[in-house]
């Protein structure tokens, strides 16, 4: 799922063993994986309730629907291209703007690179396609307590496993129960507050703090961009300060050279 979320924190450089550890250490991070994300699934299936119940309240059919569901996993970007789409608007025009709602998880690859880029190649490319909002802030806060952890990545499979299934399941569910569901529920105000609930941890760090800050600004002042070109401008915005202000942490952490 993609949901607008936090910029990731910065986390210290893993060591990258051969070793991806034992098989029941990798069957308990799996677990442990699964155990941090479930407090998220109330917000998950909100968010594709929420969705589902979009894509067919908007004029599209029932195959149409479930298509664009299973093919784009991104909540963000299915939001913001579904009027698009009905209206008729150019694809290039459409594919733009998907690429501008997910520009966020160009940041969220490099920050995961340095601790997941010793697991092999197709099974990368898998994880990112399961990378959600969510799973890459509970998986970087893990890695904050032991970044050298040799399971990392079945920690990370873990996470992503249970936001695919139950997104989709969920947000299948929207779209056969669209009729049913007023859109006066307010679903989406689930998904906010279990974002806000990932936000203020991060917050207690200074790199956070100030990404937080500079990106919530931005946002507020561009809000009215269009396209929602503010909402790119933020992150990168956010993203940068966070990336300077821990630089300039380590820098005088190490002291004046000689």
């Amino acid at each position: 799922m993609a949901t607008p979320a936090s910029p990731p924190m910065s986390m210290p450089s893993p060591d990258l063993r051969p070793s991806r550890g034992t098989a029941d250490e990798r069957r308990a991070a799996f677990r442990e994986g699964v155990r941090d994300y479930l407090p998220m699934l109330p917000a998950l299936i909100a968010w594709g309730l929420v969705t589902g119940v979009a894509l067919v309240q908007s004029g599209l059919t029932l195959a149409q629907a479930i298509g664009f569901s299973v093919t784009a996993f991104a909540a963000s970007a299915q939001l913001a291209t579904l009027p698009l789409i009905v209206g008729g608007v150019p694809l290039t025009v459409i594919v733009l703007t998907a690429l501008m709602m997910n520009l966020r998880f160009v940041i969220y690859s490099a920050a995961l690179k340095g601790s997941l880029q010793h697991v092999p190649f197709g099974r990368r490319m898998w994880y990112g396609y399961l990378t959600g909002d969510m799973g890459v802030v509970l998986y970087l806060k893990r890695m904050q307590r032991d970044p050298g952890w040799a399971a990392r990545d079945a920690y990370f499979h873990g996470v992503a496993t249970v936001n695919f299934a139950v997104w989709h399941v969920s947000s299948l569910a929207g779209i056969f129960a669209a009729a049913w569901i007023p859109r006066d529920w307010g679903l989406e105000f689930a998904g906010t507050v279990a974002l806000i609930a990932l936000l203020v941890p991060l917050c207690t760090r200074l790199p956070g703090a100030v990404a937080t800050a500079i990106a919530a600004t931005i946002g507020w002042a561009t809000l009215h961009w269009p396209a929602r070109l503010g909402l790119v401008v933020a992150i990168v915005a956010g993203i940068a300060a966070a990336v300077l202000v821990d630089r300039w942490r380590e820098r005088r952490a190490a002291g004046p050279r000689r």
